[in-house]
């Protein structure tokens, strides 16, 4: 039996794809499930036309996504922490202290897709990646400098 798949199924295919599975496999899981739809000439136009669809619509967020990874792209931010000896610092920079520092200069963008894999414990400079979209990145620096006030964290 032919069908479509409305979604990704791991080890099948991918969503819009025809198929060709078990009838007892599409009539028992995949179809109750809204997972699949049968093969007919109205539901493949149908994929078809929900495929362009999705893909204007994943260019539209895509042309969107650049316009901000040209303003992210080479921003240089700078977070002033209390550090002691050997420039350890007392606390760390993490991707919730980027993600506020960018929000600060007015650019959106989820902690989840800032690439910064351990918090970060001592002075420097660091090239950061951060996901805008699906497949656009862009890389910023981030300057953590020594804190001159004394007694107050300045984060």
């Amino acid at each position: 039996m032919e069908v479509i798949l409305r979604e990704d199924v791991e080890q099948l295919g991918a969503m819009g794809d025809v198929v060709k599975v078990k009838p007892g496999y599409a009539r028992n899981y995949l179809l109750p499930r809204g997972i699949a739809v049968t093969a007919n000439r109205k539901n493949v136009s149908e994929i078809e036309h929900q495929k362009l669809l999705v893909g204007a619509k994943r260019e539209t967020e895509r042309k969107a996504a650049l316009g901000i990874a040209d303003k992210v792209e080479g921003l240089v931010l700078e977070v002033a922490a209390r550090a002691g000896d050997e420039d350890k610092l007392y606390g760390s920079v993490t991707n919730l202290d980027i993600e506020k520092l960018l929000r600060g200069k007015g650019l959106a963008v989820d902690r989840r897709r800032i690439d910064l894999t351990d918090p970060i414990k001592r002075l420097g400079t660091y090239r950061i990646t951060v996901g805008i979209a699906h497949d656009v990145k862009a890389t910023i620096t981030l300057k953590v400098t020594q804190d001159e006030t004394a007694g107050e964290d300045a984060r």
